[in-house]
């Protein structure tokens, strides 16, 4: 009974911790803030385009700050919550607008960036590029939940930085900039993948806005045709489905590779250990159905016994029918090719040793002229006495050094040569200034700052 009551008011809890009733604005509110971003005309396009320009920079020079930047520009979000809006209350005339608007949007996106990847300079594929190459399931995940915060967030008074956030992580820009240089380069695996995963991103995003509008109650239109309205039904579930399909594959293949990508590193490591016996290589190559994995050793051979029992060993791995090459023969049967290996690896280690001592004969070179530099300051004082009091008989001292100086503000650092002087009588300006001068040019340096005491 005790047990039951603590549960009730868990659930009342939860209930009220849940509820965004109190926070939310009002339906018609949502709807009209969703309807003034669909449209692409104007500001907007500009917009647009030079968020297009600004992400491809980013792709292009493997920016991630530079994207982000472009991701936060783009008013993409606008027409595809338009269309999970129009789905979600049955307005198929804001279906269409939204529909129309976001086509305008990717023809613009794709052409801009397809301009300038034509231009540019730098035509290799970078990480950040090849990352929007090949959409899984998780992109499809990332899609979906960014969709429902984005539709909770446009549905309350308390929007804060969410869509800006959902902007970020479902990355709209991206892929279609990506499309775009799939096209400059002629590359259409670059392409489809690309658009492949802004068409995932764009669905989910929606579909979570419809889930979200459903789910919060949103007043419906009434269609006039059920007829009509069952195929829109039909054709929205249909898109989902044959969206989702295809990063589903993609991501089973790509889970098995690195499960057995992981396998086969982990029988190597754990299972090729032999005394003076090294692994000098591995390829592991994933692709179906040409798997296999080949392993290069160097030092004793390992019999044909030991063979056999390391390919009884792959079961124990999930490696059971892969194929396993071992390269060996550097043992005692081919003296001489190891004793090419001992002297190529000699070699290398005489040239990384060359390398390295060359290096710090450069830097004990340069540490050595500024110490130089630094014991001239200790004695360049007694050696110009001499002349200073034949030249300028009213001098009494002189002190020269080098200091380094430190703006407070902007931390800009600079070197002053000084000299700090006492005079008997004090000098005319001009026959101060040909001192200064005079003294500048004795110690060898272009500026001099007199201090005077």
């Amino acid at each position: 009974m005790a047990f039951m009551t603590i549960l009730q008011r868990f659930r009342v809890y939860l209930r009220q911790i849940l509820d965004p009733s109190d926070e939310q604005e009002r339906e018609e509110d949502t709807v009209e803030a969703i309807r003034k971003g669909i449209v692409f005309r104007g500001t907007n396009l500009w917009v647009l385009i030079f968020a297009t320009f600004v992400a491809s920079l980013g792709l292009n020079t493997n920016s991630t700050a530079v994207i982000i930047g472009a991701m936060l520009i783009s008013p993409l979000m606008g027409p595809i919550m338009g269309i999970g809006l129009g789905v979600g209350i049955n307005d198929f005339e804001l279906i269409k607008k939204a529909f129309r608007n976001l086509l305008i949007a990717t023809i613009f996106s794709v052409l801009t960036s397809t301009l300038y990847f034509l231009l540019s300079p730098l035509n290799e594929a970078r990480s950040e590029l090849l990352a929007r190459t090949t959409p899984t399931i998780y992109d499809v995940l990332i899609a979906f939940f960014g969709g429902m915060a984005g539709i909770v967030a446009s549905s309350t008074k308390l929007k804060g930085n969410v869509i800006p956030g959902v902007a970020i992580a479902t990355a709209l820009m991206p892929p279609l900039c990506t499309a775009g240089f799939g096209l400059a380069s002629g590359n259409l695996y670059y392409f489809f993948g690309a658009f492949y995963l802004f068409t995932i991103n764009s669905v989910f995003i929606a579909f979570a806005t419809t889930l979200g509008v459903r789910l919060m109650h949103f007043s419906k239109k009434k269609f006039v045709d059920k007829v009509r309205e069952q195929k829109v039904q039909r054709i929205v579930y249909s898109i989902i489905f044959l969206t989702m399909v295809p990063s589903v594959y993609i991501t089973y293949n790509m889970v098995r590779t690195n499960i057995f990508e992981t396998n086969a590193s982990r029988f190597i490591k754990n299972e090729f250990n032999f005394p003076n016996t090294l692994v000098v290589g591995k390829d592991i190559d994933s692709e179906q159905p040409n798997r296999k994995i080949e392993v290069s050793l160097i030092g004793k051979e390992i019999s044909e016994d030991v063979i056999v029992s390391l390919k009884e060993k792959m079961h124990q791995y999930g490696l059971g029918d892969i194929p396993l090459y071992i390269n060996q023969g550097f043992g005692k049967e081919d003296v001489e090719m190891q004793n090419d290996v001992s002297n190529m690896l000699l070699q290398d280690y005489y040239m990384q040793n060359k390398q390295r001592l060359a290096s710090q004969e450069e830097e004990i070179g340069r540490l050595r002229t500024r110490l130089s530099s630094y014991l001239l300051y200790d004695t360049i004082g007694r050696q110009v006495s001499p002349e200073v009091k034949i030249l300028y008989p009213s001098v009494k001292s002189i002190a020269i050094s080098k200091i380094i100086r430190s703006s407070v503000d902007s931390l800009h650092t600079d070197t002053l040569n000084i000299a700090i002087v006492a005079f008997e009588r004090q000098l005319a300006p001009a026959e101060e200034k040909q001192f200064s001068a005079w003294l500048a040019a004795r110690i060898g340096v272009t500026d001099l700052k007199l201090i005077k005491e």
